[in-house]
């Protein structure tokens, strides 16, 4: 247990909602959090900034602070030194690192929250001991993480990992992005729902009666406990979402050849009910599978602190390569 007055390592998960901030040891262990509501994107971005500023002096809790992680829902460049656009918050070009390390006075790295995810579950969880990781998470959409040769893959322009928006229907689902026929609009916590919501008045399904035949109030929780009662709409709406996600891990297997792929994110807590059709697919799908060794497909064991742990460890090992 850190104690109050040894330097603490701070990693902070910035999404569309919340900041969280946790204090995390030398193991990998949040030891305490803070969290704070994100304002938004349509506020100034000093607004954010000062969300983050009180919730690592919250949990700091007036101990010194060696580093700051910080894990962004959003593009972050090479340098590690700016959002460039963030889909839920009011960065776009901003130089994040350099602010917040001037308002804690403690130097501060800045990453993707997926590459946080990445580093987290290839550290301690996971993929711990791989030297090669594919690490996907999944959520409202898809994004992920690259580990090769014991390294982090960031990208020429450090946006490696945004697997979500791999085309893999030409012409397809319409996507976010302003694309069409992205992996995620196939396989992720929205496409859950929206299959649910298709199926729903074709067949009997207990989520008629929980939204009063209203699909649109169908939500991705309620889907994965029907799943679990054994309603057949819910428990297809996985089989798809699942095969889907096994067609998408077998590309990237291909492209990366890992070791092993771990799948994160909240979609991945339905465990084998998601992992089971996505292990079928990949074999499915994999070129060559049968003539060589198809990597274990995994859940996270880090759960939703993945990012600020990850986070926290990008700031360690900064600090270590400073020296």
């Amino acid at each position: 247990m850190t104690s109050a007055m040894e330097p603490v390592w701070v990693g902070v998960d910035v999404g569309g909602t919340k900041v969280l901030a946790g204090v995390v040891d030398e193991h990998g262990r949040v030891v305490r959090t803070a969290r704070r509501a994100t304002p938004g994107r349509r506020v100034d971005a000093v607004r954010v900034e000062d969300a983050l500023v009180q919730a690592v002096l919250e949990v700091a809790g007036g101990s010194p602070i060696a580093g700051v992680g910080v894990a962004a829902a959003g593009f972050v460049d090479a340098s590690g030194s700016r959002v460039m656009f963030a889909p839920h918050l009011p960065w776009q070009g901003e130089d994040v690192r350099d602010r917040l390390a001037d308002r804690w006075g403690v130097p501060v790295t800045l990453d993707n929250d997926a590459n946080g995810a990445a580093v987290a579950e290839w550290t301690y969880g996971a993929a711990r001991g791989a030297r090669s990781a594919i690490v996907v998470t999944m959520g409202t959409g898809i994004g992920g993480g690259i580990i090769i040769d014991d390294h982090l893959v960031r990208g020429a322009n450090g946006m490696a990992g945004e697997f979500g928006h791999m085309q893999v229907v030409p012409g397809g689902q319409p996507c976010e992005c302003g694309g069409r026929g992205c992996w995620e609009q196939y396989s992720s916590g929205n496409a859950l729902v929206r299959f649910a919501r298709a199926r729903m008045g074709e067949q009997p399904s207990v989520l008629e009666e929980a939204t009063g035949g209203n699909p649109d109030l169908v939500t991705g929780p309620m889907v994965t406990e029907a799943a679990e009662d054994g309603d057949l709409v819910a428990r297809q709406a996985f089989a798809s979402v699942g095969d889907w996600l096994g067609v998408g891990v077998a590309n990237l297997v291909a492209a990366f050849d890992p070791e092993v792929v771990v799948i994160g994110g909240g979609v991945s807590a339905a465990g084998d009910r998601l992992l089971e059709p996505a292990r079928t697919a990949l074999v499915r799908s994999l070129v060559g599978a049968a003539h060589r060794q198809v990597p274990p497909l995994v859940a996270a064991q880090l759960g939703p602190q993945a990012g600020l742990v990850g986070a926290a460890e990008l700031a360690r090992r900064a600090s270590q390569a400073r020296r």
